[in-house]
């Protein structure tokens, strides 16, 4: 019974439309020969689309209905999406033309054109900082080509990614390589990494952040929390100092004692702030323990006013209780 049940939960598909993009998930019970590698056709809410099997996973039960597979693809569907495919930088210039005769497409650039894999559905994208109306260029690229037009417009990110090239690294660009998904990415990922401000140090060939600022962002902000921050006096093998610098993945800091500079280990250092303050938190009395000194540092007077108030309740029970005897 529970392998009847595991089986069934393998029954979907990771398959990606492009070389670097997301994977969409499908249920391809179908389909059981299927392997990974293999190119099959699905139904998207873009229309028919030819994609390829990455990987296969379980099927959470919170997770929502998965269409099925449509079917994989044939030696034909491979042929003709090589020929469509052929036909895209032709159809993009035809695009740049139309445009320009049109007038009023001056900020538009337009990036690529893409069919699906039979053609029946032509994909023009775009970038701009402005808001055009493309109706007119739609109507007018519905007259040349059967197939169904989409204009689409795309971030700066994306048209990186399309293009490729190479980062101010050297490397070949991670969003054209490996990034699946765009991360949001923040100039205080930068400051906790001690990274120059500068607009030519963090920003990416898209005019945008880098989007490697993401990834040793974590490691740095837990390697902080655990040293001192600057201007911290503090206890050294060299005596009382002050940090002038964080160095968060040596886990040390450099500190000035007097006129010398020292690069300390975390466990060479002791915080004498934090080590004063809880010093001084010892020695104040508690709502607990009465008065005198105490590890749990509550503020005085609590306990002597509740003590009191207790006092006084006791000598009004007694007096009552006197009364009674009198009588």
């Amino acid at each position: 019974m529970t392998d009847t049940i595991l089986e069934a939960k393998q029954l979907v598909a990771g398959v990606r439309f492009n070389k670097v993009g997301k994977l969409y998930h499908f249920d391809y019970t179908g389909q059981p020969g299927l392997q990974v590698g293999d190119y099959v056709i699905v139904e998207t809410t873009r229309g028919r689309q030819m994609g390829q099997v990455m990987s296969f996973k379980p099927v959470e039960d919170s997770e929502r209905d998965i269409k099925p597979m449509m079917r994989v693809a044939s030696p034909r569907d491979l042929v003709l999406r090589q020929y469509w495919e052929a036909q895209q930088a032709e159809v993009l210039e035809t695009v740049k033309k139309r445009a320009a005769e049109l007038g009023g497409y001056g900020g538009v650039k337009f990036i690529t054109a893409m069919y699906n894999y039979d053609g029946t559905l032509l994909t023009v994208l775009y970038t701009t900082d402005d808001k055009p109306n493309v109706n007119r260029l739609w109507n007018e690229l519905n007259k040349i080509y059967p197939a169904q037009i989409e204009l689409r417009q795309i971030g700066p990110r994306d048209v990186a990614k399309l293009l490729g090239g190479y980062g101010a690294c050297g490397e070949l660009r991670c969003c054209s390589t490996f990034l699946t998904d765009f991360s949001p990415v923040s100039i205080k990922m930068a400051k906790a990494q001690g990274i120059s401000l500068n607009p030519t140090e963090i920003t990416g060939m898209c005019g945008r952040l880098r989007c490697c600022l993401v990834y040793e962002y974590e490691q740095y902000v837990e390697a902080r929390q655990k040293l001192p921050k600057k201007n911290k006096r503090i206890g050294t093998p060299h005596g009382e100092g002050k940090v002038i610098d964080v160095l968060p993945l040596q886990d040390a800091v450099v500190a000035l004692v007097e006129d010398s500079y020292y690069t300390l280990k975390r466990e060479e250092i002791t915080p004498l702030e934090e080590f004063e303050a809880l010093a001084k938190k010892a020695k104040e009395p508690c709502n607990k323990h009465g008065d005198g000194p105490c590890e749990c540092g509550a503020k005085p007077g609590k306990a002597s006013a509740e003590a009191q108030g207790a006092g006084e309740e006791s000598d009004a029970a007694a007096a009552v209780d006197k009364g009674g005897d009198e009588e």
